[in-house]
């Protein structure tokens, strides 16, 4: 019978949370591609069926519309200038896979984790000296701050839980792991 505690279900549990990690991460960069879509479709939508939504936060609805029409003309007028959010979807899909190193190996990888936590502390002050010099309202700067903080929140889990892994109980022969528990290489 194994031990819902054990070192095994340690690391299903890190694993499982550095999976939803990356498919976040994944989802949040492969939405830079589509960037004229998806503002067209968002922009439209609070004109329609999410319009109670533009009617309690019409500064959102301002800027969306804003943003929609600025995209379609950097589209329109200058496209290359939309092979930068390429780049920064292409960024995170490049990140989410150095997160394979910690899902095999969470010990040897940690740094991989605390890269990530670095990442997401990295997006305040981005956010707080790059909003203003590009004329972003402040809320929006606030919103993507947010993505920071709520992304390190399950990093710091996976490394508390990486960490108890590290201190405890060694683990063997799966696929990855530097050691078994019955000692075989």
């Amino acid at each position: 019978m194994s031990d819902s505690n054990g070192p095994r279900a340690l690391l299903t549990r890190i694993r499982v949370w550095l999976i939803v990690f990356v498919v976040c991460l994944v989802l949040s960069g492969a939405t830079a591609f589509p960037l004229v879509t998806e503002l067209r479709l968002l922009d439209s939508s609070l004109d329609g069926w999410a319009a109670p939504v533009a009617e309690l936060f019409p500064a959102l609805a301002e800027w969306i519309d804003r943003v929609r029409a600025g995209v379609e003309t950097a589209d329109a007028q200058a496209p290359y200038l939309l092979y930068g959010t390429d780049w920064l979807a292409f960024a995170h899909l490049v990140i989410a896979v150095a997160f394979y190193g910690a899902y095999r190996d969470p010990v040897r990888n940690v740094w991989v984790v605390e890269f990530g936590m670095i990442a997401c502390a990295g997006i305040l002050p981005l956010a707080l000296i790059c909003g203003p010099i590009r004329d972003i309202p402040f809320w929006w700067s606030v919103i993507d701050m947010s993505f920071g903080v709520v992304g390190v929140l399950p990093l710091l889990h996976v490394r508390r839980m990486i960490k108890r892994l590290e201190a405890g109980q060694p683990l063997e022969a799966g696929p990855g792991l530097a050691a078994t528990q019955s000692g075989r290489p």
